[in-house]
C-alpha cells in the first residue's frame, strides 16, 4: 500500500503541541482516547503510521508524566473484550500497565469507574490488589453529567476518591471506550482545586481528525469503526460561532460540551480557557499527511472492511440490522463498493472459477495471491501458502508440505473425528510447515522466513472464517474480512 503519512512529522509536531499544553498549567489531565498501542486502524487509514506512535509519543514525556488506567465496572461485569487482539478488557488493563511500567511511565492508579458492586468488578479489584497495584473506585454520581451543581459538589465528585499524583502530565486512559476517562479526569480536578492546585484538562483523540473535511474518507472511517457506538461526525458549532472556522468534531463531545464547559468554569473559576470542543483537543495528525489520495484510498478499503465485519457480527447475533445499514450508508457517503476492494473481486473471481470457497491475499506491495479449498487444506491456508511461495521465490508447483506428513493428520479427521470438513485448516497448515522446515530443507526454511513479509497485507474469505482462522490471520500481520456466507458442506467432496 502506497504510504501518505510521515509518522516522524507526527510525533514531533505532537510532542510540541502537548507540551505548550503542559505549560499553560501546573497539572495537566490528558485524556487520552483510542488505543496508545496496537492502534491497527490509525495504521490502516494513514498508511505510515506506526500502530505505536502514541506509545512512541508518550515515551518522550516519560521524565513528567505518570497514567491513570480507568476501566468500567459494567464492562468488566459483561466481559468485554478488545476484538482487534481478542484479549478481555481487565487482561488488557495489566497489560497496558505492565507495557507502561517497562517503558519508564508509571502506573500509579488504576480505577474502576460506574462502580455498582458488581461481583466481577469485585473479584478484579481483588486480583489487581493481591499483584500490589493501587485500586480505586469511583461510584456514579446522581444525574451524571445533567446536574453540574451538585455534580461539581462535595455530594459529587468530592464523594469519590482522589487519585494522588505527582507529575505535571497525567495522561488518563483505558482499554476503551466508555470507561469514564472523562469524568476521572473532572473528579481530578475537582480535588485539586479543592487542595489549591491549578490544574488544566485536555483531551487527545485520533479521530475524528479535526481540520479535515465531514466528508473526509478518514472522517468517515472513523464513523464505520465506531458503529456500535453510533458516533456521528459533526460540525462544532461552538468553534465556528466563536471563531469563524469550520472544524470537525463528533456528535458525543459536542453535546457534552456545554456541561463539561460549566463544571470546569466551576471547577476552575474561569470562564475563558475553551470556547469549544476543538478547543480542548491537542490533535495534529493532519500535519503529518504528505499524500491526501493515498490516505483516502487506505480509508476507502477500511470502510468497505468495517461493513463485512458488521454483516459477520450480524449472522452472528452480536448487531442487529440497523448497524449494517449504517454500515452501508457510510460507504455510500464515501462513494465506495464492495467491488472497490482488490482482495474481494479477486476471492469472488476464483470462486466462480473454481465453484468453492476462495481467500485472496493483498501484499504490501500491491500483489494480489488467491487460494481455495483443496483435498489438503482450506482457502485460508492454501492462500498464504501461495504468498509465502511468491514472497520467498518458490516454484508456484512445489508442494510445501509433504503428502507423508499430512495425510497421517487428515485421516484422523476423516476416519476418527469424522469432520465434515476434511482438510487442514491455516494453523494446522503452518504447525506441519514448522515442524517440517526442521529438517534442514532450504526451501522450507525460505518458506518459513517468508512468513514475516506477510505483515501488513489484507485479505478477504468468500465463506466465514471461524475464530481460530481469523486468529492466525491476525497473528500473521494480516486483516481478514470475510462474506457472511456459511460453507456449503454439501459442495465440499473430499
Amino acid at each position: 500500500m502506497k504510504e501518505g503519512f510521515d509518522n516522524a512529522a507526527y510525533l514531533k509536531n505532537q510532542y510540541e503541541r502537548i507540551s505548550q499544553r503542559v505549560e499553560m498549567f501546573s497539572k495537566l489531565y490528558l485524556e487520552f482516547g483510542g488505543k496508545l498501542f496496537d492502534d491497527y486502524h490509525a495504521s490502516r487509514v494513514l498508511p505510515g503510521f506506526n500502530p505505536n506512535a502514541k506509545m512512541m509519543l508518550l515515551e518522550k514525556f516519560k521524565d513528567k508524566a505518570e497514567i491513570i488506567i480507568c476501566i468500567s465496572a459494567h464492562d468488566i461485569q459483561s466481559k468485554k473484550t478488545r476484538s482487534d487482539i481478542g484479549i478481555s478488557y481487565e487482561d488488557e488493563v495489566i497489560r497496558l500497565e505492565e507495557i507502561f511500567r517497562k517503558r519508564g511511565l508509571p502506573v500509579n492508579n488504576i480505577v474502576i469507574t460506574q462502580f455498582r458492586e458488581e461481583p466481577l468488578a469485585i473479584e478484579f479489584k481483588e486480583k489487581l490488589t493481591a499483584m500490589g497495584k493501587n485500586v480505586s473506585v469511583h461510584r456514579p454520581i446522581a444525574n451524571y453529567p445533567g446536574n453540574a451543581e451538585y455534580i461539581v459538589s462535595d455530594q459529587g465528585f468530592g464523594a469519590n476518591p482522589y487519585l494522588p499524583t505527582e507529575k505535571p502530565l497525567v495522561i488518563v486512559t483505558a482499554p476503551g471506550p466508555g470507561s469514564g476517562k472523562m469524568a476521572t479526569c473532572l473528579n481530578e480536578l475537582y480535588h485539586e482545586y479543592k487542595l489549591g492546585k491549578k490544574a488544566g484538562y485536555a483531551k487527545f483523540e485520533t479521530f475524528p481528525v479535526w481540520n479535515l473535511s465531514l466528508d473526509h474518507p478518514v472522517n468517515i472511517a472513523y464513523e464505520a469503526a465506531t458503529l456500535d457506538l453510533n458516533d456521528q461526525n459533526m460540525i462544532d458549532s461552538y468553534h465556528y460561532n466563536k471563531y469563524g472556522v469550520v472544524t470537525v468534531n463528533y456528535n458525543r463531545d459536542i453535546n457534552i460540551f456545554p456541561v463539561v464547559r460549566t463544571m470546569l468554569q466551576k471547577i476552575t473559576g474561569r470562564d475563558d480557557i475553551y470556547f469549544s470542543p476543538t478547543d480542548m483537543g491537542v490533535n495534529m495528525i493532519k500535519s503529518a499527511i504528505y499524500d491526501d489520495e493515498a490516505v483516502r484510498v487506505a480509508a476507502k478499503n477500511e470502510i468497505i472492511r468495517r461493513y463485512y465485519n458488521a454483516l459477520y457480527d450480524q449472522k452472528r447475533n452480536k448487531c442487529g440490522e440497523e448497524m449494517v445499514n449504517n454500515a452501508i450508508l457510510l460507504m455510500r457517503k464515501a462513494g465506495v463498493t464492495e467491488s472497490d476492494r482488490a482482495v474481494v473481486s479477486y476471492a469472488e473471481e476464483k470462486q466462480r472459477k473454481k465453484n468453492c470457497p476462495a481467500v485472496a491475499i493483498e501484499l504490501p506491495d500491491g500483489t494480489v495471491i488467491t487460494g481455495r479449498d483443496n483435498r489438503a487444506m482450506n482457502a485460508s491456508a492454501s492462500a498464504v501458502f501461495n504468498a509465502v511461495k511468491y514472497l520467498a521465490g518458490i516454484d508456484d508447483k512445489i508442494k510445501l508440505l509433504a503428502p507423508e506428513m499430512i495425510e497421517p493428520i487428515l485421516n484422523l479427521k476423516r476416519n476418527v473425528f469424522k469432520y465434515r470438513r476434511k482438510f487442514l485448516t491455516l494453523e494446522e497448515a503452518l504447525i506441519v510447515l514448522a515442524y517440517s522446515s526442521s529438517s534442514g530443507d532450504e526451501i522450507l526454511k525460505k518458506a518459513m522466513d517468508a512468513l514475516a513479509l506477510l505483515s501488513g497485507s489484507d485479505a478477504h474469505s468468500t465463506v466465514m472464517l471461524a475464530d481460530h482462522e481469523k486468529r492466525s490471520f491476525r497473528q500473521l500481520g494480516i486483516t481478514v474480512t470475510c462474506d457472511a456466507v456459511t460453507p456449503d458442506f454439501n459442495k465440499i467432496l473430499y
